[in-house]
């Protein structure tokens, strides 16, 4: 019943620095050219629904740098298990900086993986304000078109975050679509709230508490990780920012 809500929220989520992994709502910042990361994801809701992920990503030079990814997930949704794909591109058009927006444009896709059948295209804007090197708040804007019912969805999301200590980020975001949809839950707006524990460049581990997120009127818990790659022959220097 809610197999398009959930492809709605995955298309949506990959994503940058901060607000990346298990969160929804993207930043416009894209990795370093030749560098790698693998974040992966489990997320439990109190209505027995779960998703298990995992989202390896590159940025590889197409003319200029372009962020590469393809997040898997098995999950069960209202009592149906399901396996999707979703590659995504994702392109940097404005660097951020403090005190200025940047922004970025992507396009992504699922895929049943059983079948191949193409059942969802996403499209979305993402833009980052950084008001100084620990704070910054990403706003989304985008287009989902549900191919198995065949439904249009605008997209939006807005999200905060803040480095507060040396080690631990502190995320909240909103969003959610608007558009027809058979149930009321589909068009309600989803809340995600977590902390990041980051205590070198590497590793990243994220505990996240969420409402409604893939549209099923339920609360969620989820743990995730993330371990990076930097770019052959790099030397990683302490990152005092977001």
């Amino acid at each position: 019943m809610f197999g398009f809500v959930a492809a709605a929220q995955l298309v949506a989520a990959d994503h940058a620095e901060a607000a990346n992994g298990a969160y929804a709502v993207d930043a416009a910042d894209i990795s370093d050219l030749g560098s790698c990361k693998v974040e992966s994801w489990y997320s439990m809701a109190t209505n027995s629904d779960f998703a298990a992920v995992a989202n390896p990503s590159c940025v590889v030079e197409i003319t200029r740098p372009v962020e590469l990814s393809v997040l898997t997930n098995y999950s069960r949704s209202d009592g149906d298990f399901s396996t999707t794909l979703a590659p995504k591109a994702k392109i940097n058009l404005e660097p951020t900086g403090i005190g200025k927006f940047g922004v970025s444009a992507l396009a992504s896709g699922t895929f049943d993986a059983m079948t191949g059948q193409n059942t969802a295209v996403f499209a979305e804007i993402p833009a980052t304000y950084r008001f100084s090197e620990t704070t910054r708040i990403n706003l989304n804007a985008g287009w989902l078109w549900d191919r198995v019912l065949d439904r249009h969805y605008f997209t939006y999301g807005v999200g905060f975050d803040w480095k507060f200590t040396d080690v631990l980020e502190y995320t909240v975001e909103l969003y959610g679509q608007a558009g027809h949809a058979g149930f009321a839950s589909v068009i309600q707006p989803r809340i995600q709230t977590g902390v990041r524990y980051r205590p070198n460049e590497t590793f990243s581990l994220d505990v996240i508490y969420g409402r409604n997120i893939t549209g099923e009127n339920s609360n969620w818990i989820t743990v995730g990780t993330t371990i990076r790659f930097p770019p052959p022959g790099s030397v990683r220097k302490p990152d005092a920012h977001l």
